[in-house]
């Protein structure tokens, strides 16, 4: 689908749904990886770490672009927008715990694989929560009047 403007191929709403699913399958990959992680190598601690900071990557591009853009074609949807980022907010917070627990099972396997399992599982479902609350309350303003200033890369590609 194409934009009024015509620089489009492929609806927003789309895009969006796409990379939220690349992210759904990315932290799936971390959370099977736990239990095959060897005691020799810092795996698991390199997967985390990339997760995190494509999962914080994203809100961030969403937070500093697509929302500013939103909110000024559609200020009725600020109310909407500040709680998105108030998730991002609480994300960024298990994130960073995902990383210190990543950080300290790879000096003591064991209690800290198990830990970091367990706050991974926790952000999952928080991520399944927030992504589907997103998706289903700005995809057709994404379609219709969000322009791309360059913020899309930030928040649909991973590296």
């Amino acid at each position: 689908m194409a934009s009024p403007d015509g620089d489009r191929v492929v609806a927003l709403s789309l895009q969006l749904s796409q990379a939220h699913q690349e992210l759904r399958r990315r932290i799936g990959a971390v959370r099977a990886g736990i239990g095959q992680r060897r005691l020799d190598d810092d795996t698991l601690r390199t997967h985390c770490l990339a997760f995190c900071a494509e999962l914080t990557a994203h809100h961030q591009g969403e937070d500093e672009g697509v929302f500013a853009h939103l909110v000024r074609e559609r200020p009725e949807l600020a109310g909407t927008v500040a709680k998105l980022v108030e998730d991002h907010e609480m994300i960024a917070a298990i994130l960073a715990r995902v990383r210190e627990l990543a950080d300290h099972a790879a000096e003591s396997p064991g209690e800290g694989l198990e830990a970091v399992g367990r706050e991974l599982d926790g952000l999952t479902a928080i991520m399944e929560s927030h992504f589907a609350y997103e998706e289903r309350t700005i995809s057709k303003a994404l379609d219709s009047v969000v322009p791309d200033s360059g913020w899309s890369d930030q928040v649909f590609r991973f590296g």
